[in-house]
């Protein structure tokens, strides 16, 4: 009876969600292919999402997904329009697949069920989610976050059909983006990221939080080493992504060697400090004396218009007078800096963040990005594992450690290369094994799971095999171990899906004895 009272409450959530996008959608200009899509969207993800959320674990309830999307539809989409791919309307976007253009609320997409939900989920955010005071990490870490959270969105429409499980890696919009992500999720929490991307305010530094709870979790070593890795990738991946931002960390490298250069001899640095103030000082009198002088102001107004493309132009005498006092500002901000370099120990402290920007510029002049990106990725691989360690250290309870068993089976299922899942990753074979040996000694000391064999290595090389499996319920898992001709293989299943045979062993003999469950019977893997 509570089976058919649950269906037919879903039933009526189901047909709540429609009826409330629907609601919105009357009231968009959006063309009818668009609100088709949109509502196919929905549908889809009704009937994946409860497969998604048993997989992943650590995920917000199917109710507020699809919530979220419906408000951004609401809030942030004024114009919704799908081109098809080599038409005419299509050219507006390039090489690209779909266009979001954030403040005009506007929407282009080719007709592609994820890459309109990725577009959605994109248009939302601020571009920026860290303060700009973390020199270039700022804008590119924010980036990596941002982008990640966007393919995360997008992963129970394109994984997930109601009924399996599977990934395609040319789906994924980038391998390394959604790596890292993931690993952050798995390690802080998905709401932990949700706060973090949707903070519209600073008052809370999230960065300097973000640190502070890797440090509380897993030690500072391990925080050490996911913030500097993490930060790196950030900005290799954006000087491979995007020419522009290459550029402009060019610029920036020669400026910052250059005022280090200038530092080497102080009174050089001094007489240089010294000139620029005067050059201010100077500037900041000129704008004084043109905003306070209704004749220079209007010269001043008619002369950049004159240079000024229409887009650009300045609109009133008003508005330049307050973009002349915003410049006053600036260049006053920036003698009170200079000021401070002038005490020495501002000097010191502040020739040390200039040698800490410089790290991070250097990487713009890396021979063999995708080598250096190789190598950091797998150092945070390493490191994420070394952390997940900690986890099960400290896990308690059943239902925590069937947590961990699921979110580690579903890290060791990431692509991480094109034709590549984490699991496969020849560098890291002993430090899955090590977690893998970790996870199911502490699940059998909990009595989470079934135990094949007394040989801690035997079992491992039988159980492992859990983590390596698309079959979407763990916990309805069973496992038949089988021999032919002196080799013994096991095979995984549920009530629908039987995999194929797997030897559990080639490099040692065995026999009956060092199996604690029956041969060719079917034995549950969860207790």
């Amino acid at each position: 009876m509570q089976k058919k009272n649950d269906k037919f409450l879903d039933k009526i959530v189901r047909k709540d969600y429609k009826n409330q996008l629907e609601k919105v959608l009357e009231k968009k200009y959006f063309e009818e292919n668009a609100k088709s899509l949109l509502l196919s969207i929905l549908y889809k993800i009704e009937a994946a999402y409860k497969d998604y959320e048993l997989v992943k674990r650590d995920v917000e309830t199917k109710e507020e997904f699809i919530q979220n999307i419906i408000n951004t539809i609401e809030n942030n989409c004024t114009d919704i329009k799908l081109v098809k791919p080599y038409s005419e309307e299509s050219t507006i976007i390039g090489n690209r697949t779909f266009l979001v253009e954030k403040k005009a609320k506007r929407i282009i997409c080719y007709p592609i069920e994820r890459k309109l939900l990725y577009a959605i989920a994109k248009i939302s955010k601020k571009d920026t989610i860290i303060k700009n005071q973390y020199f270039i990490i700022d804008k590119t870490l924010s980036n990596l976050i941002n982008v990640g959270n966007n393919i995360n969105t997008v992963e129970v429409l394109r994984d997930f059909n109601g009924y399996s499980w599977t990934t395609t890696s040319r789906e994924i919009e980038s391998l390394h983006y959604n790596v890292v992500y993931q690993i952050l999720r798995i390690l802080l929490g998905h709401n932990f990221l949700i706060e973090w991307i949707n903070n519209k305010e600073f008052i809370m530094d999230y960065f300097e939080f973000f640190k502070n709870t890797i440090e509380k979790k897993y030690g500072r070593k391990n925080q050490r080493a996911i913030v500097d890795t993490i930060s790196r990738l950030s900005i290799l991946l954006e000087i491979k992504l995007n020419k522009k931002s290459e550029k402009e960390l060019k610029r920036l490298k020669e400026q910052i060697e250059k005022r280090l250069q200038d530092m080497q001899d102080n009174k050089t640095f001094i007489e240089n400090i010294t000139e620029e103030k005067r050059k201010l000082t100077e500037q900041i009198k000129n704008i004084d004396e043109t905003i306070n002088d209704r004749n220079r102001l209007q010269e001043e107004y008619e002369t950049r218009n004159q240079t000024l493309p229409m887009d650009k132009k300045i609109f009133s005498v008003r508005i330049l007078s307050n973009m002349m006092e915003q410049d006053r500002d600036e260049k006053i901000k920036r003698i009170d800096k200079l000021n401070q370099l002038l005490n020495p120990k501002k000097f010191v402290k502040y020739k040390k963040e200039l040698e800490e920007k410089k790290k991070y510029v250097e990487l713009v002049e890396t021979e063999d990005i995708d080598k250096t990106i190789k190598k950091l990725m797998l150092k945070l691989q390493k490191t994420f594992l070394s952390c997940y360690c900690e986890k099960i250290e400290k896990v308690k309870n059943k239902p925590e450690m069937i947590n961990l068993i699921y979110q580690f089976r579903y890290y060791c299922m990431l692509p991480y290369e094109l034709n590549e899942y984490i699991y496969e990753v020849k560098d890291i074979q002993k430090d899955i094994q090590r977690v893998g040996i970790m996870l199911i000694n502490k699940a059998n000391e909990l009595k989470v799971i079934n135990i094949f064999s007394k040989n801690e290595n035997i079992n491992y090389m039988i159980l492992k095999n859990i983590f390596f499996t698309r079959i979407i319920n763990l916990e309805e898992l069973y496992i038949k171990i089988t021999k032919e001709k002196n080799q013994y293989y096991i095979q995984l299943f549920d009530e629908n899906i039987i995999e194929e045979k797997i030897k559990i062993n080639e490099e040692q003999e065995l026999t009956k004895k060092d199996f604690k469950v029956r041969i060719n019977k079917k034995s549950r893997v969860f207790l």
